[in-house]
């Protein structure tokens, strides 16, 4: 009985190792194109939603300004 759970362990550890030993799937370069594809994105966006703050921000300062005065 002792032997038999020994037994279901070892094939179940068996079946993890061969799947994380696999091979298949996407390489580090893949993986290092698609982070920078992001971060490029990320860059170029950036900067059209800095400029749409500071708009805003500037508009928020001349209400309060012309409510004040």
């Amino acid at each position: 009985m002792m032997q038999n759970a020994f037994l279901k362990l070892y094939v179940k550890a068996r079946i993890v190792l061969d799947t994380l030993k696999q091979e298949n799937g996407q390489d580090l370069i893949e993986y290092a194109l698609v982070v920078a594809l992001i971060a490029f994105a990320a860059t170029a966006g950036m900067n059209t939603l800095a400029t749409g703050i500071n708009t805003a921000f500037s508009n928020i300062s001349t209400r309060l300004n012309s409510a004040i005065t």
